[in-house]
């Protein structure tokens, strides 16, 4: 544990890398209205090291072994709603940053955030206002503003709907008349616009930003 004289703001670091956690402590400790009160290795150390130690902050990273990040977001956030959860992550899918905001965290941040702005926003946080990175915040707006589609063409849409109703590639192709490297092709443009991984993570986005219906047809 570090800690530095006359703190105005407490912060506990949950992240189950040392290394990641001694260079935030550094970096933290040059401010001198911050404070590190503790650190958590995994998201269940992190709810105990909570009650413990009754930071302000929270600053979260999302993978972890046991609990992650998320759902020790949402716990810290049921037994403590005065503990603000600042998210600190290399991960910034949609389907993550959702997942997260939803959890209750204030303020979510890329691991290449600068010190200043990362120290900013803990102290953002810590008076309960928003914490995004450029990048996140720019998602976080065109959700905002309905930009549901995420600019898929006609095609990709029709390809999404059809994965979105069980068929294979093949399937696809055959329906759609194109060939497999085609259909394959299309889903990894839709992959890219989304910005999820495989077929699954695709339609679970497309459903939850009203791009395509349950039945698979589009919005």
């Amino acid at each position: 544990m570090r800690t530095s004289a006359g703190p105005t703001i407490r912060v506990l670091l949950a992240d189950d890398h040392p290394v990641v956690r001694d260079g935030l402590a550094a970096m933290l400790s040059t401010q001198p209205d911050l404070t590190v009160v503790g650190e958590a290795a995994t998201g269940a150390e992190a709810l105990r090291q909570t009650a413990s130690l009754a930071p302000d902050v929270v600053l979260m990273d999302l993978q972890m072994p046991g609990m992650d990040g998320t759902t020790a977001t949402a716990a810290i956030r049921a037994a403590h709603p005065e503990v603000r959860v600042l998210v600190l992550t290399t991960y910034d899918t949609d389907a993550d940053i959702t997942a997260a905001v939803d959890a209750g965290a204030v303020g979510y941040l890329l691991k290449d955030t600068g010190r200043h702005e990362l120290c900013e926003a803990v102290r953002t946080a810590a008076r309960g206002g928003a914490a995004l990175s450029p990048t996140v915040a720019a998602k976080v707006l065109a959700h905002m503003r309905g930009d549901r589609g995420a600019g898929l063409s006609g095609r990709e849409l029709e390809v999404l709907s059809a994965v979105a109703r069980g068929q294979s590639n093949k399937q696809i192709a055959r329906a759609l008349r194109l060939s497999e490297a085609t259909v394959k092709t299309h889903l990894l443009h839709i992959y890219a616009k989304l910005d999820v991984r495989d077929r699954t993570a695709a339609v679970t986005a497309a459903l939850g930003r009203g791009i395509i219906r349950m039945d698979g047809k589009p919005c």
